[in-house]
């Protein structure tokens, strides 16, 4: 009784989990919302986690492909995708191959675009307008367009998706969550956009210790967190 009660307190909404536990909300054929850049923000044990379990034809969103063996490019390097929405692929030259050889569906949307499609899909918007692409087919093909005050605009919908992961440097059992520095870049816009949101957290700390000022995202975003390296996540309240 005592156990039940003590993992309770340190628990208190439930939302802290193991890898494990994380792994029942993926399934073949998601989407799936990733945060990072090249591979610096992105939650690893849970890239590790997907390959592991075998899950395959992915449709992924995110900012990039990252690199080969770095971030999200391990899922794409091993063809466990079957599209991806960023905003470009460069990094990893094996998602050129697999574009090349029509085995991976790319749809390439400018990197300030693609962050405010995720944005308004995070905030309950149906779409974005924009000029960035306007008459060029890399961008526009397939879009709709309008005119608005004599001037053409691409409509450009918003970005959800079924699961979202992201990375930060510190979580509360809320789901509070502070990144560190540069990895944040499109964490917080991506635990917005996901229907389920996963948080990895390098260490999760006991509620109230945060400083207000520095959680970026509020737990409201999160559903679900895991502590990063497979580290206890007891330790962090000792």
């Amino acid at each position: 009784m005592e156990m039940e009660l003590e993992i309770k307190m340190e628990n208190p909404f439930g939302k802290i989990a193991t890898l494990e536990k994380a792994m029942e909300h993926f399934h073949d054929g998601m989407t799936l919302m990733f945060g990072g850049f090249g591979g610096v923000g992105s939650p690893p044990d849970l890239i590790d986690g997907i390959l592991e379990k075998n899950i395959k034809n992915l449709v992924l969103i995110g900012n990039d492909t990252g690199f080969p063996e770095i971030g999200i490019g391990k899922i794409v390097s091993r063809g466990r995708a079957k599209k991806i929405i960023a905003s470009h692929i460069g990094s990893n030259p094996v998602a050129g191959t697999l574009m090349t050889e029509g085995l991976l569906e790319v749809e390439f949307s400018p990197q300030g675009t693609l962050c405010e499609r995720i944005r308004a899909g995070g905030m309950g918007l149906g779409a974005i307008l924009t000029d960035i692409g306007v008459g060029h087919d890399l961008v526009s093909k397939g879009k709709k367009t309008m005119e608005l005050n004599g001037k053409d605009y691409l409509i450009e919908p918003a970005l959800t998706a079924e699961v979202s992961i992201v990375y930060a440097r510190k979580a509360d059992p809320y789901g509070n969550l502070v990144f560190d520095k540069s990895a944040r870049n499109t964490n917080p816009l991506v635990a917005m956009a996901g229907a389920f949101t996963i948080a990895e957290a390098e260490e999760i700390v006991p509620l109230g210790s945060l400083n207000p000022e520095e959680i970026v995202t509020p737990g409201v975003f999160v559903d679900m967190v895991i502590p990063s390296g497979g580290v206890n996540w007891k330790w962090a309240w000792e």
